[in-house]
């Protein structure tokens, strides 16, 4: 039945049809997510008040949802900065963690006048991550390993560091549980006032506004652009392909462990078990929902940050498990995939009597 038809790939793609995809399939992707809430048991009645009116038109749920963004920015921006070099960035979560473990050693080990200590940490944070990340891209660069092997263990080793410290030396000998010691004030975020945020959502706003920056502006973000799209014939051009990566690289991984940072440091207020689980896959979606484009990729941040936010409910009032929620992510995502595949090749059938 589908021996007549062809699949060419279109060279240039109208700019109307990729906006018409996209939006089709996040249509599409938006149904199918609708469809599996209405089958569990949520009334397609609810779904407007819960996800759109919960978390974005009352003053609780977008103070909320504006919570849950502030991480959900750094990884988007991360997984965004390493898919446009075609570098999958599968360890986030790693990278997060280890990020969270280099902000609390500074705030346990008292770094540093208590002035600069906040500093110091979300520095650290940043340092932590881009050091997780250095290992797989030296891997890559040098030997040829798959960074989404490399990247995607080192998150598992990284989560066992966590566990090791905090069932061991930084456990709090108050309580015995595995969390460490609450910060001090002076190693907390500030509060904005408005719910739970903190001043953790203008740096993640100006973490943004510094990688478009750079991606959209300098040099930096124009060789990357050449990298991606083919990184032999940017080699051939002239374009310094190793420093071009590992900028890039290193500040994805930067990106992820200020994430952590920013968590620790604006809502824990400590380090525990409990703060990692999910970045990798969310910062992907946000990414790929983005179109690799740090400023969209902050609306989509708030976007998905919406849905933590209605999934909450979902989870008090009917039952719905977190892997309910990953689920309606990939959804969305599925359909951006599928539709977008339309929009770069063509499908047409072949002529009778003429092979292909």
């Amino acid at each position: 039945m589908l021996d007549g038809l062809v699949i060419t790939r279109r060279f240039d793609t109208p700019a109307w049809l990729s906006a018409l995809t996209f939006l089709a399939g996040i249509a599409a992707g938006l149904a199918m997510a609708t469809a599996l809430l209405v089958a569990i048991g949520v009334p397609a009645s609810a779904l407007f008040d819960e996800v759109i009116g919960e978390a974005f038109m009352t003053a609780s749920g977008l103070a909320q949802t504006l919570t849950f963004a502030t991480p959900l920015i750094c990884v988007g921006l991360s997984a965004a900065v390493a898919l446009r070099l075609r570098f999958w960035n599968i360890g986030i979560e790693g990278q997060l963690w280890l990020g969270a473990l280099g902000a609390t050693a500074v705030a346990l080990g008292d770094v540093g006048p208590e002035a600069t200590r906040l500093p110091l940490m979300l520095l650290a944070a940043a340092l932590a991550g881009a050091a997780w990340i250095a290992l797989p891209l030296v891997l890559k660069l040098r030997l040829g390993v798959s960074e989404v092997i490399s990247t995607l263990l080192l998150g598992s080793i990284a989560f066992l560091f966590a566990q090791h410290l905090l069932f061991g030396a930084w456990r709090d000998p108050a309580t015995g549980f595995p969390i460490s010691l609450a910060f001090d004030a002076s190693e907390r975020l500030a509060a904005l006032g408005f719910g739970r945020t903190h001043l953790g959502l203008p740096i993640a706003l100006a973490a943004a506004l510094l990688v478009w920056f750079l991606v959209d502006v300098t040099r930096l973000g124009f060789y990357g652009r050449a990298v991606g799209e083919n990184i032999e014939a940017a080699r051939a051009a002239g374009v310094p392909v190793i420093a071009v990566t590992c900028a890039s690289v290193l500040l994805s991984g930067a990106l992820s462990g200020l994430a952590g940072g920013l968590i620790v440091a604006g809502t824990e207020h400590r380090m525990s078990l409990t703060l990692g689980a999910g970045y990798t896959f969310s910062g992907i979606v946000i990414a790929f929902l983005g179109r690799f484009r740090p400023l969209a990729t902050v609306v989509v941040a708030v976007i998905i940050g919406g849905v933590f936010t209605a999934s909450d409910v979902f989870k008090v009032f009917y039952g719905i498990s977190e892997a309910v929620v990953v689920l309606l992510q990939g959804l969305v995502l599925f359909g951006v995939l599928v539709a977008q595949f339309f929009g770069a090749y063509r499908i047409s059938r072949a002529n009778w009597g003429t092979s292909p």
